[in-house]
């Protein structure tokens, strides 16, 4: 049934009337096959922020370039975050994300290729393009909203964000395993994990361009070009005629700070180690956990959310990235247990700030905009990622790793300021707009 039903919306400007319960179902399906895709798409995710500044280090022979991988991987995925949207706006989710995976796969065997032949700017290209998996695997998180009523959304994304959560932590500590298995068939043991990576991302993408039918997204336009259809379903009733820029700004600004912040030291932390006698093991293990605590709390995250409200999140947000940055910054470099807590205090911060800021995208966007809108955004977001990974660097060969982490526990703090003019500007122009029934003024960013 579903099927059918999608069929006829996606294809027809006069939709045939359905029950919420034939939508439920679709929306259960929808989520079903992004969470598989997802979870092999974490895999292919953690390679890159595992090895990329290893990898780089060892070729270039300096630590000042070890940002660069990161910046690069994020420079690919914020180009391919714009070309995604707008592919997604057209076509759907389904060719969007479907032809992200696929690119990062390509990208990921341009990494082997570049390490075999000792070609460094091959290596940087193939990073550029491998970051297209980095960009779908973040812009899935959407397709779990798209016909998710209001009240349910940031639990959408949540289910998404946490499938993630068992390849991105299985990656990290396959690191020794994957170059063991490099090392065999003549690929230096550093580039072993992209093998890995560039599998994961094509099996995704498989799966999404396989399964993902009928597409969500395309669903939802039909939707929301039928009132009455609207109306019965629950899902586009509370959703604006027009994009509501004061939420979208505040929305992006939440994303953008979180991750700058998570990129910038996540970056750094597998040089720091390396230079005071951790093994690959040992930063498989806390890289391992800081991804886990990126994916896994975001069940809870997600409830919280809904529950409790989009600025309150955002405020935990700003102040668990503030925890992290003082601990990794104040915490002895040869104390392992300090540096995990505080590389999981940093994933849970950027959790945080990505379900609520997502969540607030989602709510000011209508769906004629909606997926162009999200790939812009993410654009933004993967930009100053890509300049905190570079800089990164910088910071450490000219100070050290502990300015570096204070440096960005401090620039959190700025999404508290941006929150309270958020909800102050919309209690004097009085310009929200209407709320779900958990929902109020205080709960909105």
């Amino acid at each position: 049934m579903p099927k059918n039903l999608g069929r006829n919306l996606a294809g027809s400007t006069n939709p045939p009337e359905h029950s919420p319960e034939t939508l439920r179902q679709l929306q259960r399906r929808t989520l079903l096959i992004v969470v598989i895709a997802q979870i092999f798409a974490g895999a292919g995710l953690a390679a890159g922020i595992t090895i990329g500044a290893l990898l780089a280090q060892d070729m270039l022979g300096t630590d000042r370039f070890a940002g660069v991988p990161s910046a690069l991987l994020t420079l690919g995925s914020a180009a391919a975050a714009l070309i995604i949207g707008r592919l997604s706006q057209r076509f759907g989710r389904r060719a969007g994300l479907a032809a992200g995976f696929l690119t990062g796969g390509l990208g990921a065997a341009g990494v082997v290729v570049s390490a075999v032949a000792s070609n460094i700017p091959l290596l940087f290209v193939s990073l550029f393009i491998y970051g297209a998996g980095s960009a779908s695997n973040l812009q899935a998180r959407y397709a779990g909203t798209d016909l998710a009523k209001p009240g349910e959304r940031a639990k959408a994304i949540s289910i998404i964000l946490t499938s993630t959560t068992f390849g991105a932590v299985a990656g990290p500590n396959l690191v020794d395993a994957m170059g063991r298995v490099a090392a065999r068939i003549g690929v230096p043991a550093l580039a072993g994990p992209f093998l890995l990576a560039g599998s994961a991302f094509i099996v995704a993408g498989l799966v999404l361009l396989i399964f993902l039918r009928p597409d969500p997204f395309l669903i939802t336009i039909a939707m929301a070009k039928t009132p009455q259809t609207n109306q019965q379903a629950g899902i586009e009733k509370d959703q604006p005629q027009a994009i509501n820029y004061r939420k979208t700004v505040v929305g992006a600004t939440v994303m953008i700070l979180t991750h700058v912040v998570m990129v910038a030291i996540m970056t750094m932390t597998p040089v720091h180690m390396q230079h005071h006698g951790h093994g690959l093991t040992e930063v498989g293990l806390v890289i391992g956990i800081h991804v886990a605590a990126m994916y896994l709390p975001s069940l809870i995250t997600g409830a919280l959310v809904d529950k409790w409200g989009r600025t309150v999140m955002a405020y935990a947000s700003g102040v668990t990235l503030l925890a992290a940055g003082l601990l990794a910054a104040w915490a002895p470099a040869g104390s392992l247990a300090l540096l995990i807590l505080a590389l999981a205090l940093l994933g849970l911060g950027w959790n945080f700030g990505l379900i609520s800021g997502t969540a607030i995208i989602v709510d000011s966007t209508p769906a004629a905009v909606r997926a162009k809108t999200q790939g812009t955004i993410d654009v933004l977001v993967a930009l100053t990622g890509a300049s905190g990974g570079a800089m990164s660097g910088m910071v450490v060969a000219n100070s050290n790793y502990a300015t570096l982490a204070l440096a960005g526990g401090l620039l959190s703090l700025l999404l508290i300021p941006v929150v309270i003019w958020s909800r102050r500007r919309s209690v004097e122009r009085k310009d929200t707009l209407p709320l779900g029934p958990r929902q109020s003024l205080d709960r909105e960013a």
